[in-house]
């Protein structure tokens, strides 16, 4: 019989795995005689092990249809709903099996497959109820073991590959069904969501719009769709409001945008940034400090988060920070001009470290000399041991501290030399750089400055007595300041 014929040659091209030309023997069997379940068995066996679940699951049917009693067609349809993942389906035909053939060996073993893909599936959902997408996944992984060409499970894995921001295997996945049914409204929404969430916010919008003409009522891309919009329009406006200079306006629009969508971590990084951005230009130094973290919490090498952080922290003398965020930037974009920062940076957190002379005088930087001395004359004054003689140890330690540091910054900042290279954060300790502040003696500081050496020092134009100047007792050996005075200093 020819139809027998053609039936055992594909046979021999099945065992030789050469399935697409079994296939080919099998057809002409069929088409020979359409009667015979055994033929549309092989088919089906033949189409699983191609991949094509569900023309194998078609022929398994009409198998069992043309004969009722096919155990083994029984078996192949139960095989076919659990690749397909309808494991309740597989097990309705295993019961029927199992009347026919209570005891067989491989009716067990399927319904057994089928009940553990059940339980997968079980633990998916609680998972999922969870948002616990990782696990979900786990138990996702364990259900395609069995449901091998289940496309509404690995799409269903898809979609929370990308909840866990893994959009480049999410799209391989998706991309993959699609080049076997490219009308797949979900494979398109996760596609739609990838875009979505690696902020690509057109391409994703055009994925939403196809699925809803292949599916108007998917209401997970509806949803999206709908967010995805407002969460654009948001950021529009706040960028509008921000150029417009309503700085407070631009802020208020990026808060309520950040609380549209906590999953879309791309564009919720800008949006930090941005809030940033306004909070810098508001002078909330704080503010800003903080929206840079979170946005770099959420993208690790956002450059300009780094910068922007760095001169919030410069702004809030926290100079130590500053450096570290420069150092990230050189290390993530090596150009000259962030190495500029890097360097001005290390600058200023020497500086923040060493006495501010300017500010024990209670100067601005840009005082003149005429100022310094003002400031000097009236400070040196008020700390002056001398005038401390009564107080307790303990404050006349403070004020001969105080009385050196002010001798120190005086005789920096009235040296035009000293107070050029202070000025460009020269360390004052660093004696290879000229000078140093150990060999700063206060009191001959204090003894030029008054004209000491004749008796007394001139104040106003005349020539006063230490009394006279509102220290206590006698003053310096009999009344003025002799040229010998001396402190000293514990």
């Amino acid at each position: 019989m020819l139809a027998e014929r053609k039936k055992n040659e594909g046979n021999e091209l099945y065992k030789n795995k050469d399935y697409r030309e079994a296939l080919k023997l099998y057809t002409q069997a069929i088409d020979l005689c359409p009667d015979c379940a055994a033929y549309f068995s092989n088919r089906s066996a033949c189409y699983m092990m191609l991949g094509k679940y569900y023309e194998a699951l078609n022929d398994a049917r009409e198998a069992v249809r043309l004969d009722t009693s096919f155990v083994k067609g029984y078996l192949r349809v139960a095989k076919c709903n659990i690749a397909l993942g309808d494991a309740t389906a597989a097990l309705s035909v295993l019961r029927q099996a199992s009347e026919l053939e209570p005891n067989n060996k491989a009716i067990r073993e399927e319904t057994t497959k089928a009940q553990s893909l059940i339980r997968c599936q079980e633990e998916v959902e609680k998972a999922k109820a969870k948002a616990d997408y990782r696990t979900a996944i786990f138990h996702l992984d364990r259900a395609l073991d069995q449901a091998v060409g289940c496309r509404s499970l690995k799409i269903t894995k898809a979609e929370y590959l990308v909840f866990l921001q893994r959009y480049a295997d999410a799209q391989e996945m998706v991309n993959e069904i699609l080049q076997y049914e490219s009308g797949n409204a979900d494979a398109i929404y996760v596609r739609g969501m990838c875009l979505y969430y690696q902020d690509n916010p057109e391409a994703a919008f055009n994925h939403f719009q196809h699925v809803l003409r292949l599916a108007p009522d998917h209401q997970k891309a509806r949803d999206v769709y709908k967010k995805a919009k407002l969460l654009k329009q948001k950021k529009e406006e706040g960028n509008e409001a921000f150029k417009k200079g309503n700085f407070q306006e631009a802020l208020n629009l990026y808060t309520e945008a950040l609380a549209i969508d906590p999953l879309n971590k791309h564009t919720n990084a800008k949006l930090y940034f941005n809030r940033a951005t306004v909070g810098f230009k508001l002078n909330k130094y704080e503010l800003a400090t903080e929206d840079c973290t979170a946005a770099i919490n959420l993208d690790e090498g956002y450059v300009k988060a780094y910068l922007r952080r760095a001169k919030c922290y410069q702004l809030l003398e926290k100079h130590e920070e500053a450096v570290r965020d420069y150092e990230k930037v050189t290390r993530l974009d090596r150009n000259q001009e962030h190495k500029r920062l890097l360097h001005e940076a290390k600058i200023e957190l020497k500086r923040s470290k060493r006495k501010d002379y300017y500010k024990i005088l209670g100067v601005q930087k840009t005082a003149s000399d005429d100022e310094i001395k003002k400031s000097y004359r009236k400070m040196a004054l008020v700390h002056h041991p001398d005038r401390h003689a009564n107080a307790s140890d303990k404050d006349k330690h403070e004020h001969e501290i105080k009385f050196k540091e002010i001798g120190e910054a005086y005789s920096v900042l009235t040296d035009a030399k000293k107070r050029a290279m202070y000025d460009r954060g020269q360390d004052i300790n660093d004696h290879d750089g000229g000078f140093g502040h150990d060999d700063i003696d206060p009191n001959q500081i204090f003894q030029a400055f008054f004209g000491g050496g004749h008796g007394g020092y001139t104040f106003g134009g005349h020539n006063a007595g230490f009394q006279q100047a509102g220290f206590p007792g006698n003053g310096f050996g009999g009344g003025g300041f002799p040229g010998g005075f001396h402190f000293q200093f514990g």
